[in-house]
């Protein structure tokens, strides 16, 4: 093994020394770096590029899920033992809002060929249980036939919101993914598509979720608001001036980003076609190969009208297989880790909460993924020796 490690992220963000450089000069000049001016920036900059109305900055991808959920309840879309369905395979701080906020998780098993949920599987499920909100997960930038989805939930009085931490870019039917359901939320951790090494989103087109969330990110008080929605929410709780900016109205958290997040998040947003068309490129390339393989289930994500891939899976036929490409990836030094958190379903957590309610679900599809699956790098950075030596891991 003399060849260097291929890593799944290279740099803490694109074009790591320059943005470095611009940071310390702002990190000197700038008098205040808690939340202010930049964040504001990079939240109208993001809403621009997602198309969407508003959007909320917050200090991960985690707390931008927690925040979606809190603010729902406390709008009454959400109601304390609602049924809330999820994707199999996700990440847990999807999943564990609900279970902290009283909810009952339902999860919604994905399609083989999208790795994420399908309206087929999604009616499979609302045949055997109701749910009032839908938290799907467009993983690893692709996505299942969301308009289809949507469509299901519209009929049935469901609301949609997505995880669309892993698909910034990608498009369907032109559209973005993360703007198709009420709210998406996003992710600026390192290694994603955006990386302000710490970060998150939500998006919206309603204002009245856009507030709340502001509230939510900062202690319940509504010092964010603008001063119409101020006057009101005072008026309503005969709060007068004197007490108005210690005045907190709904249950919140302090969740707030720093100007370091919004600087970067600014930066990094002028790459962002840079990014997604590298992402793009280096997918159709691992596509061609791996799909010549009949040792690992076939993707099938020619519905997408861009696909700005986060990482490259490889779902194996059976554990033997999957045990043989692990070691040839490991042996050649490219870095390899499970498909996000695989199928919540099989993870500690989750299992304990199913057997204190006495709950049992099957979800085939993720438990297959979750132990004949893998995923390796597709990162911007990958240069044309990297891509070709994955490219011959992919072989018979």
């Amino acid at each position: 093994m003399t060849d260097s490690k291929i890593r799944l992220m290279k740099s803490t963000f694109y074009h790591e020394q320059e943005v470095k450089e611009k940071l310390c000069k702002f990190i000197m000049e700038k008098e205040q770096l808690s939340m202010s001016h930049k964040c504001a920036e990079f939240e109208n900059e993001f809403s621009k590029f997602q198309n969407q109305e508003y959007s909320v900055l917050f200090n991960s991808g985690s707390s931008a899920n927690l925040a979606l959920i809190q603010s729902l309840l406390n709008l009454n879309i959400l109601r304390k033992e609602d049924k809330v369905g999820f994707s199999a395979l996700t990440w847990a701080t999807n999943v564990m809002p609900l279970l902290q906020l009283g909810l009952n998780p339902v999860p919604v098993d994905v399609s083989l060929e999208t790795l994420n949920v399908s309206s087929e599987t999604l009616l499979r499920t609302l045949e055997n249980t109701d749910m009032k909100v839908l938290f799907i997960t467009n993983l690893l930038g692709f996505s299942g036939d969301l308009d289809k989805i949507k469509a299901v939930c519209e009929q049935k009085g469901i609301v949609l919101i997505e995880d669309n931490c892993e698909s910034f870019g990608s498009e369907l039917n032109n559209t973005k993914l993360g703007s198709f359901g009420l709210a998406g939320t996003f992710s600026t951790f390192v290694g994603h598509h955006l990386s302000t090494i710490e970060g998150g989103m939500v998006c919206t087109n309603d204002k009245e979720l856009h507030d709340m969330l502001l509230m939510v990110r900062a202690h319940g008080w509504d010092r964010n608001l603008d001063q119409e929605t101020q006057t009101k929410l005072r008026a309503e709780n005969n709060i007068d001036g004197f007490y108005s900016r210690y005045a907190f109205f709904f249950p919140a958290y302090n969740l707030r980003p720093t100007e370091i997040t919004g600087f970067i998040g600014v930066e990094q947003l002028k790459y962002a076609e840079e990014i997604n068309l590298a992402r793009e490129n280096n997918f159709k390339e691992f596509s061609i190969t791996a799909g010549t393989n009949s040792d690992f289930e076939k993707l099938n994500v020619g519905h997408m009208s861009l696909v700005s891939n986060f990482a490259f899976p490889l779902i194996c036929k059976d554990l033997e297989t999957f045990n043989s490409y692990r070691n040839k990836f490991e042996e050649n030094n490219v870095e390899i880790r499970p498909i996000v958190g695989g199928s919540i379903v099989e993870q500690p957590f989750f299992r304990n909460y199913l057997s204190e309610k006495g709950l049992s679900f099957s979800c085939p599809n993720a438990r297959k993924i979750h132990q004949f699956g893998f995923y390796f790098p597709n990162n911007p950075e990958l240069t044309l020796e990297e891509t070709e030596r994955i490219k011959s891991l992919l072989s018979k």
